[in-house]
């Protein structure tokens, strides 16, 4: 029987790369930082203009996968995206308040889920998910409750937060001993 060893023919980026992309997330993580509202602004508007895009793909992918028997469900799914990013990027102010809305309800609900799944995986480290639960909920009340104040700076913040933990774990990833991360 033959083995295969995919990990060793995993393409990993050079280390110079790796910190490189680290500190230029961080980077991009700090300027957004700086401007959270117009961070939000931008976020919605370019979530836009991808819903319409998305919108234009999914109805000429209707037109083309006409024999597949979902012709009107993928057109209309299609109008739906462009009327949503028509909106998102018209008007990008009530769009933030949208999607924060929808934010906060997902960090809520998930949340929930993420504190009920803790119980039945206690063995297996449950109570970091149980704390996962814990911060996720009270991250979408904190959005909820502030909602619409929240609105113009939570998508900037979350867009800021993420962009330098993700800077963070290539940074630590590059600092891996060479042998656990072949450069």
């Amino acid at each position: 029987m033959t083995t295969y060893d995919t990990a060793s023919r995993l393409s990993v980026p050079p280390t110079w790369a790796r910190y490189l992309l680290g500190f230029c997330l961080i980077l991009a993580g700090l300027f957004v930082l700086g401007d959270v509202a117009a961070a939000t602004i931008i976020s919605t508007i370019f979530i836009g203009a991808v819903a319409v895009a998305a919108g234009v793909v999914e109805i000429v992918n209707a037109f083309w996968t006409r024999k597949w028997g979902a012709f009107l469900w993928q057109v209309l799914l299609g109008v739906l995206y462009l009327a949503f990013g028509a909106v998102l990027f018209t008007q990008p102010v009530s769009g933030a308040l949208m999607l924060t809305y929808v934010l906060g309800l997902l960090l809520l609900m998930s949340g929930v889920v993420r504190l009920l799944l803790s119980f039945s995986h206690w063995r297996e480290a449950g109570w970091l998910m149980l704390l996962s639960g814990a911060f996720g909920v009270l991250a979408g009340l904190i959005v909820l409750a502030g909602f619409p104040r929240t609105s113009l700076w939570v998508l900037g913040l979350v867009l800021g937060v993420d962009l330098i933990s993700h800077g963070a774990a290539w940074l630590a990833y590059a600092w891996l001993p060479a042998g656990r991360n072949a450069a």
